[in-house]
C-alpha cells in the first residue's frame, strides 16, 4: 500500500506539470496515437492484398492486434520509466531514490510519468472495439467469453509489467542491456499481434514455457475465437493468465530485490 500510495504521489506532480502545457500535450498524445496507428496500418495493407493471414481472418487478427496493444499500453504506460534504470545506475542518479524512506521500485517506475503514453492505449482500445464489433457475428459468444476480454487484457498488462521489472532488475549487472529487455517487451508486442500459426512451433513453445508472453493474448484470444490451443499446449492454458501473471509478479519481485540488494552505487 505505501508503494502505491508512494506511485501515485510522484505519477501525480508529474501529470500536473504535463497538464500546465495543455495544447502540448493534446498535441503529443494525437501524435502518439498516430504513430502507434501506422503498426495497424501495416495489417490493413496486407488485408488488402490477402484474404487471411495464417487461416486467420481480418477480425481476428485485428482482436489480437487490439487486445496485445492495450496490454502494453497500459503496462508500458505504468511502468515504461524502468527504461532509464541502466542510466541511472551509470551516473549515480539512483542513489537519490534510494535516500528516500519510500519504497524505491514505485519512485523509479513513476518518476518522469509520460502521460503521453496514454495513446499507445488508446490506440489499442479503439482496435479493439472495432475487432470486437466485427466479431459480433462470427463467434458464439458467452458469458465466459466475454468475460474472457477485459480479463486477459487486465492480466496480459500484468505480465508486460512483471516483464519489465524483471528486465530492469537485470540491469543492476548488465547497465547496457535495455534493449534486451526491449527485445521481450516491445518486441513481444509486436509478436502477439499476429496469429500463433504464422510462427515456428519452437518460438511458439518459447513464449509459452519460457517467457510466458502466450498468455497475454494468444491462448485466452484462441479460446474466444474458438480456435484450438497450439501443439503440445492444454487447452486449460487459456484459463491460466491469472496464476501465470502472479508468478510472474512473484519472480520479478524477488529479482528486484536481489538486484537492490546487489546495489553498490555508481560502477558497480
Amino acid at each position: 500500500m505505501e508503494g502505491l500510495r508512494t506511485y501515485r504521489m510522484v505519477a501525480a506532480m508529474w501529470i500536473r506539470s504535463t497538464m500546465a502545457y495543455r495544447a502540448s500535450f493534446a498535441l503529443t498524445l494525437f501524435t502518439s496515437f498516430c504513430v502507434t496507428f501506422f503498426d495497424f496500418v501495416v495489417i490493413l495493407l496486407m488485408f488488402g492484398q490477402v484474404r487471411g493471414l495464417g487461416g486467420f481472418s481480418f477480425a481476428e487478427v485485428a482482436f489480437l492486434y487490439g487486445s496485445a496493444g492495450t496490454a502494453f499500453g497500459a503496462a508500458d504506460l505504468t511502468m515504461g520509466s524502468l527504461q532509464r534504470m541502466g542510466r541511472r545506475i551509470r551516473d549515480g542518479s539512483l542513489d537519490v531514490f534510494l535516500l528516500r524512506p519510500v519504497p524505491l521500485l514505485a519512485q523509479v517506475a513513476a518518476d518522469k510519468f509520460a502521460l503521453r503514453r496514454l495513446g499507445r492505449v488508446l490506440q489499442g482500445l479503439v482496435v479493439l472495439v472495432w475487432s470486437l464489433v466485427l466479431l459480433r457475428d462470427e463467434v458464439a459468444w458467452s458469458w465466459g467469453k466475454a468475460l474472457m476480454v477485459p480479463g486477459m487484457v487486465v492480466c496480459g498488462a500484468v505480465i508486460f509489467m512483471a516483464v519489465m521489472v524483471l528486465g530492469a532488475s537485470a540491469l543492476f549487472w548488465l547497465q547496457d542491456a535495455s534493449e534486451v529487455t526491449n527485445a521481450f517487451t516491445y518486441g513481444g508486442n509486436t509478436l502477439l499481434q499476429y496469429p500463433p500459426t504464422v510462427f515456428a512451433q519452437d518460438l511458439v513453445k518459447g513464449v509459452v514455457y519460457v517467457v510466458p508472453l502466450a498468455f497475454v493474448n494468444w491462448l485466452p484470444a484462441l479460446y474466444v475465437l474458438g480456435r484450438p490451443a497450439p501443439a503440445g499446449v492444454p487447452s486449460w492454458a487459456a484459463f491460466a493468465p491469472p496464476f501465470v501473471a502472479l508468478v510472474c509478479c512473484a519472480v520479478a519481485g524477488l529479482a528486484w530485490r536481489t538486484g537492490v540488494r546487489a546495489y553498490r552505487s555508481t560502477g558497480s
